[in-house]
Formats: structure tokens, sequence, C-alpha cells
């Protein structure tokens, strides 16, 4: 059937900011089903609060409305255009829930809008444990034994029914939100007491628990005659009882029989039909019975999902592009494949490699958190890794973490404490692949592991073998290592690093440079969908050692973009937003422009944002060979966050041009010692302050700058490390304490300011002119951290003496930095005097938010400066904000009840909302503005 041509208008209903739980997966899947509709000529309408997405952008639909989440925004939406449809299923939890309550006010058939994608009813069905558990039964799909329960007696009830060990499932909560396992009657009541408070129908499932049984999701899609396919199937590497958000995820499945799998495949069709008639995607969750692979249904999903998005990263078929078409009409067999060009979407993808997906934790933030994983997601983030083999891809999966590690283990950072690691192994916490390694060093046998981890047999086996090759590793030195042995090291994911750790007294470059000789090549290999059963069309491309290169490099001038590796609390979706205006404004000034990450759940590693994209570890080694093969006219770092900008001097070093500001600049405004000199010379007042490399010098340093102090490592993001102490007992522990998590590390000590009010400014500089972007006011006071705090676009109780001074700093440290891009600085002001607190020439988190409060494509402009293409005079600048815009941060502590949850200088926000006030008078901005008085008060 062709397009419903009825459907002109369109609204997505976004997934609002950042939490643990729904993250940029869905900025990238709402993005991704915008332009689907767009390219057939439909209005697209979003609503979303983020401002640090891609998804809010001009570029992504016709009318963005950042609003906050509510049906009131809905409703004036609603009043503004004539929208034919609503398609609920591109933002998470958060959409569908809105949806519902719309749909419960009558709003949309109040005014004439369809339902698409979904079916309500649907909804329903999927979200209240009971009614799903009992089309199940009809159906005949196996299910755990469970009872719903709406109160405390009918819990308990249940309980006493079904024995334990038992898990409690809230309805309508997102990410396990109020779930747990329960293991003792002791525990119970608290835990039923938890899950009925999350649950907003005050309802939970109380059902037996599969602990031990393996996991397993698919993807699948539906037109409206009815065809299904399955696009992928993702098996989770750890056993259930672990949310499979935090679960090392692996496609295809690796340890299912055909008759298991075949059988999964119809019961999910069959469930996918059973719950409505809606055109779209769908995830749906099984556990088998690893005795006689007995299959029960965990849940079903009918939105796209954070696994949509690792599956379409993983197979190259775009999820969300082809469920917006479904939900307008269109048949699978209608829509081309998207990587082919020539088949249509109505087929299955074949994968002739392995996908391996680790979650990325943050317990850092989190002082005191209780670390065990279990039925609520704790995860912020995640890497995806593609190789031949799964252990290869395993490897590389470990290098792109951004948690310094060279791969599985072999790098240093062993446990070496029985006792220590078998706890580890049998209360899993985000370390234990690590730790089952570490148990194989040590001899643990693999069938004690088996038990204590309840992993697959196979999984084990294939981590067990790389301590079979290390201890064959060290029989040799470098210069004699057999070429074919090499070549199986490389193959199994080994870096180099690895390798020069395991032989000892040799470096990484020696490691890399005795390859070479030997011809141990990396090549590339094509993400094709179909087993090369049809050529592929798509540059979309991963490393492996083998003989073949399929990415061929072409003549054109080309820059390549560094990424931001795994969301991670300090480095959020503001960077990947940046990286592609990056790409986009490269592509603009001619520039074939190729994109290097490992992050599924992002827009910047859609195979349609780059014109070439590397899905690879953004690790030294790898971004290395890359470079070698495409020898690009430079490589842009200050887009992609910490990540990328520490890969700067090894740039530097290897003679390859940085685009923007040199590594040297970036490098004094990192140098606390250096830039403060800077600033002396500058006459631009700064905190008195010193560095220290041991306690000793700590002491000192602070008995001269006096107390209060700001304590913190240098060269990191997020404020990692940061304290505020007020005596020598307190900073001795800070010191030891930070350079033990990061020894060799200069540690700065700053005079705290205390009773100051925080601001910061961002510009771009092309040499010769500075544009001010835009300066904030925040409205907690220094000390807390500057994403931690709410920010309001423009000050609104500066002096406008302060707020010259500030633009006088940033124009003069603009200059003296020698800025080719952006910049961000952060001030305390105290009275009238301004006092630069540290100044970073790259992309910031507040970008994002100030071009979206302006309606300016900084990004855009910013990246043609810096390519040298454009000077600031060639644009003509006009900002559309009226009144103020307000950056407030948003928390999961929800998550981790039972840490400290006031703020300081460490960042521990997970995202942003964005809010727009017509003036001060406004009762949203008083409450703030009555909260910063109660804090400089406190102080």
């Amino acid at each position: 059937m062709p397009r419903n041509t009825s459907i002109k208008s369109v609204l997505i209903i976004g997934s609002g900011p950042i939490v643990i739980g729904q993250a940029c997966e869905f900025d990238y899947s709402g993005s991704q089903a915008s332009l689907s509709l767009k390219e057939e000529g439909i209005e697209v309408s979003i609503i979303n609060s983020n401002p640090a997405t891609i998804m809010t952008d001009k570029v992504v639909a016709d009318n963005v409305y950042l609003l906050p989440l509510t049906c009131e925004s809905i409703e004036e939406i609603l009043q503004k255009h004539n929208i034919d449809a609503v398609l609920p299923t591109m933002g998470g939890q958060t959409a569908l829930n809105l949806c519902i309550e719309a749909s419960n006010l009558g709003l949309w058939e109040k005014y004439n809008v369809k339902v698409i994608g979904v079916d309500v009813a649907a909804i329903e069905k999927t979200e209240n444990r009971e009614e799903f558990r009992q089309l199940m039964v009809d159906i005949g799909v196996g299910v755990a034994t469970s009872k719903i329960a709406n109160s405390f007696l009918e819990g308990k009830e249940a309980a006493q029914e079904i024995g334990y060990p038992l898990v409690i499932r809230p309805s309508y909560t997102l990410a396990g939100t109020g779930g747990g396992f329960v293991h003792r009657k002791e525990d119970f009541d608290a835990a039923l007491n938890r899950g009925l408070h999350a649950s907003p129908t005050h309802e939970v499932l109380v059902e037996q628990a599969v602990l031990g049984w393996k996991e397993f999701e698919l993807e699948l899609l539906r037109d409206t005659n009815d065809n299904v396919i399955i696009i992928c199937t993702i098996e989770n590497f750890d056993p259930m009882g672990i949310h499979t958000g935090d679960s090392i995820t692996v496609a295809p499945g690796m340890t299912l029989s055909d008759k298991c799998y075949q059988d999964m495949r119809n019961q999910a069709i069959l469930m996918m039909r059973s719950i409505g008639t809606f055109a779209g995607g769908c995830n749906v969750q099984f556990s088998v019975n690893p005795e006689n692979e007995e299959i029960i249904a965990i849940e079903i999903n009918p939105r796209v999902s954070r696994s949509s998005a690792l599956a379409s990263k993983a197979t190259g078929y775009p999820i969300a592009k082809i469920a917006a078409k479904l939900a307008i009409g269109y048949n699978l067999d209608e829509l081309q494949n998207q990587i082919t060009k020539t088949t249509s979407a109505y087929f299955e993808p074949t994968l002739d490699y392995v996908i391996v997906k680790i979650p990325r934790f943050n317990f850092d933030k989190f002082k005191g958190a209780n670390k065990e994983l279990g039925l609520q997601m704790k995860a912020v983030g995640e890497v995806m890794a593609i190789g031949r083999t799964f252990i290869e891809a395993l490897q590389k999966a470990c290098q792109s973490l951004e948690t310094g590690r060279a791969g599985l283990g072999a790098d240093g950072r062993q446990w070496r404490n029985l006792d220590e690691i078998m706890d580890s192994l049998e209360h899993p916490s985000g370390d234990r692949l690590f730790h089952i390694k570490d148990a194989f060093e040590l001899g643990v046998p693999l069938e004690s592991i088996r038990k204590a981890t309840r992993i697959d047999k196979w999984f084990l086996v294939q981590i067990q073998e790389l301590v079979h090759l290390e201890q064959e590793l060290r029989r040799y030195q470098l210069n004699n290592i057999p070429r074919d042995f090499f070549m199986t090291l490389k193959q199994k994911g080994y870096s180099d690093v690895q390798i020069a750790w395991l032989l000892g007294n040799v470096t990484e470059d020696q490691v890399y440079d005795r390859r070479k000789e030997l011809g141990i090549n990396r090549v590339y290999k094509m993400v094709d969908t179909c087993a090369a059963e049809f050529p592929a069309q798509t540059p979309y491309y991963y490393s492996t050692f083998e003989e073949e290169n399929e990415s061929i490099s072409s003549d054109k001038k080309k820059i390549i973009v560094l990424g931001s590796g795994p969301n991670r609390i300090g480095q959020g979706i503001e960077f990947d937003y940046s990286c592609v205006h990056g790409l986009l404004a490269a592509k603009e000034c001619g520039y074939e422009a190729i994109m290097v990450n490992c992050n599924p759940e992002t827009v910047s590693t859609d195979f349609n944002m780059a014109d070439k994209l590397y899905f690879e570890p953004v690790f030294w080694e790898h971004v290395r060979e890359i470079i070698e093969l495409e020898k690009p006219e430079g490589v842009i770092v200050q887009l992609g966050g910490q990540t990328a900008l520490k890969m700067a001097e090894r740039l530097e070093q290897l003679g390859v041009k940085i685009i923007g500001t040199s590594f040297e600049n970036m490098d004094l405004a990192e140098d606390r010692g250096r830039f403060s000199d800077l600033l002396k010379e500058l006459e631009i007042p700064y905190p008195r302050y010193g560095v220290a490399t041991s306690a000793e010098e700590a002491l000192q340093v602070a008995n001269e700058v006096g107390y209060p102090v700001l304590v913190r490592p240098s060269y990191v993001l997020g404020g990692q490390g940061m304290s505020i102490v007020i005596n020598d007992e307190d900073l001795e522990k800070a010191v030891v304490n930070l350079l033990k998590n990061l020894p060799g590390n200069h540690i700065l000590i700053d005079h705290f300011l205390d009773r100051a009010e925080e601001a910061e400014s961002d510009s771009i500089c092309d040499g010769e002119d500075v544009h001010i972007i835009g300066m904030m006011e925040h409205i907690e006071p220094a000390g807390i951290h500057s994403g931690d705090s709410s920010a309001v676009l423009p000050p609104f109780g500066l002096s406008q003496a302060v707020q010259d001074k500030m633009e006088e700093y940033s124009i003069k440290l603009a200059k003296a930095l020698n800025v080719r891009g952006l910049l961000n600085i952060q001030f305390a002001v105290k009275g009238e005097n301004v006092y630069v607190i540290e100044a970073n020439p790259r992309a910031s988190r507040t970008v994002p938010f100030i071009a979206k409060a302006y309606d300016v494509p900084y990004i855009n402009i910013a990246t043609k400066v810096m390519l040298g293409v454009n000077k600031l005079k060639d644009f003509t600048i006009e900002r559309k904000l009226k009144g103020y815009a307000i950056k407030e941060p948003v928390f999961s502590f929800n998550k981790f009840p039972e840490v400290d949850k006031q703020l300081g200088p460490e960042m521990k926000s997970t995202g942003e909302a964005i809010r727009f006030i017509k003036d001060l008078q406004d009762p949203y901005f008083r409450e703030l503005y009555n909260q910063k008085s109660m804090f400089l008060n406190a102080q």
C-alpha cells in the first residue's frame, strides 16, 4: 500500500532530558524519523525540552518546540498547527506516557489527530503487567508465574503463593525503576513498597525470578499488510538478573540452537501481531532456560528502544527511518534497502561480523553508591565494537570505554586478590568482565567461574583462550615473535599497548613499528547488512586484520572529526551535537567529512551523517591507522570533548594538522601554571593558586594561597575528582585520593572565593575578531559545578560593568590563546570584581543551549572559521531570543537513593532541560532566584 496521502503534518514527541535509562538513543531515533518523514514532503513538528540534541535542531524538523513535555504544551502546538498525526514511538517511555495522557484527556480526538506507529490500546496491553501476562497466556506464549498487586496486602499474598526468589516489576516505569529481586522473605516488604511507589498506577507484578537463565532481545518491524521481519537478534552476555541496559550484549546470538531461535522468532512475531494493528517497530525480550531451552516472554515494547539504536548500527538497517515510513502507510516491499540501494527493505539483515556492546558506568560520581547490578539500570552510556569474531569485538569494546583500559586486561590493572575477585563474580558490578579474566589468570577453573556468574560456557571459553595466548606470548621477545602468532594476537583484538605490556621493556610505538615491518596491517571492512551477497553503497566501516581492504581512500580533500566516545557524566550528548554540526559544515565547505566514533546511541554514528563513517574506538592505535589510510588535511579535536582533546598531543607529534586552535595553545589553557602567568601578563584577575605533585607540596601551597581551597587534577572534564577543603587534614586526604586514582597527575590548588557568584561566556574567534556567543549567569554560587548549575541567558543580575569586564577578558584571552574556533570561559564574580577561573578552547556543554536559545547555528559557524573557509565578518548573526532562556540540570539520583545528593565541584547531572521566560517576574524564575539567595546566605 502506498503512503497515506492524507497525512501532511506530523508531530513527533521527544524523550526530554537525558536520564539514566533514557539517553541519546531517542535523539538518534527521533532525528532519523523526522528526516524520513521530511523526505516524503511531510511537515514535521517536534516537541522536546532537551537543548543538547540534534533532534531539537532546525536541520532536523520544520518546527521545533523546546517546551516542557506536558499536555498543555501539546495543546499549544495543536492550536498553532494543523497536525494530522502524532508519532509517539521515538521518544521512549516519556513519549508513550504523554501520548496516553493526551489520549485520556481527549486531545487527539478534539484536534482530529491520528496516533500512528502504535496503537494506544497496545501501549496499555504491554505496560499493564497483568494484561500482558494474560495476553501471553491466551496466545500460548510462556511467561513466568506471577500475580498483579495494587496494594501491600495483595503483594504479600502473591509472594506467599509463588515463593522465593521473586522479582518485583512496577507498571509504567522506565529502565526498571522501582524494580528488583527479593531473595529472602525478610527483604520483601521494603522492596514491595518501593515498587508500588515507583509505579504511577500503584501497581506491581510479583513474579517468579528466573535468575541465571539466558536473555535475548529481538528487534522487529511490521507493516500494514501484517508482514513482520526480524532485524536483529541480540544475546545478553550476562544472564537474567541484570538489566539489559547494564548488560554486555552480543549480536547475532552466539549460543542459540537453530530450533530455539526459530521458536523464539515465531513467538516474537505472534506477540507483535497480538498487541494491535499498528505498523512500526517493536522490541521483544525473552528468557531461555539453559538446561532445556524453555522460552518465556519477559516483555514487549511497541516502540523503538535503546536496543533499536544498537540494532540499527549493528546491522546498518535504519530501524527508526523505516518505522516512520511504515507508520504513514508504506509496506516493507515498497521501500528501498538503505545499504544496497537496489533491494527492498523487506529483508532480514545477515551479519558476517560480530557486534559487542558494553555499558559505561560512572559510579565514581556517586560516592557510596551500591555498585551491584540488578533490575534497575545504572549505566550512563554504552560503546559498541565490530569485529570478525566475538573476542576481537570484545577487546575493541574494552578499548572504547574511556576508562583507561587497553583491552580486556593485559594492561597492568588486574586484580590479584582471589577473594575479592570471586565476590565480584557473584555480585556483579560494571567491572565483572575484567574480573572474569583476572580469575582465569589466577587459575580459577572455568566451571567455578560459570557457577559464580551463570554466564554461558561458550563466552567463558573465549575469554580463557586469551590467558593461554598471553602465556604463549611471554615466551618471546618482540624481535622473534612469529608472524602468524603476531597476526593471531591482532585478530584476537590485542592492542599494541597490551602486547608491549605483556612483553615488558618495549613501547607501544616499538610494537607498532615491528608489526608494520612484518606487514601486519589493519584493514577495513564494510558494514553491508547482507554478508556481501549484494553490493553495498554505504561507506560504513570497521577494522580487522585480514588481507583485503574495502575502504578505498579518495583523492578528495578530507577532514576527520573525532567523536566523544560513550556518554558519561561530564561528557554527554552536547558533544555529539557539536560533532554532527562539524560534519555538516565540513561537507558544506567541500571537504569529504569522515567520522570516527564508537557510540551506538548517537546521531554522529548514523551512516548517512558523514561522507565516511569508521565505527571504531576513539583509541590512539585505531585513530592513527585511519589517519594513515585517509591522509586528511587535518583532524578536528575541539568538538568531541576530552576524548578527542586527549589525542591532540600525539597528533602533533605525528605531524598531523589539528584544525582550529593549536595543541600548544590548548595545552597552555590546560596548564594552570602557564595559564595563570598569561592571566597575570594580561592583567586579568584570577584566584591565587599553586600546583603540587605530592601531599607535602599541596599543604605548602594551600597555606600560601589560604583556605578554603579548591583541589582538582589537571586535564579532566566534568569536575572529576574536584573538592573544596577547609583544613590541612581534609587536603591531605583529597590529594592522596587523587594521586591514587590519577597517578602522575598535577594537582591544582586554587583559593576558593566563597560567597562568589559564577558566570560563563562562550565565544568564537577567527584570529582577528571575537564574537561573544553568549554570557550566562548561574543560579547556584561558585563551588557548584557549572554542569550542575541552572544558568540564565543573558545574565539577569550582573551589572553592566561586570558584563563589560567578562566581554573584555573573553576577547583578550581568545586573542592571547590564538583561538581558532570555540572558547568557553568560567568566571567568579564577587561584588564588582571579576575573576577568571578557567578557559577551555573547545566546544562546551553550553554552546548547544545558546545556539537553540538564540536560534543561531554557532557550531556550524565555528567549524567554518576553524577550517579557515570563512571569517566572522562573513556571517550575519541575528539573535532571536526575547526574554530569557534557562538551562536547568536534570539528575538521576533515583537510581542511587543511598548516595549523598549534595552538589559540589564534581558534576553529577545526567542531562539538562531548557525553559524560556518572558521576564524576571516569571514564577519559575522567582523560585530559582530565591534558591540563589539561600545558597549565597548559607555560604
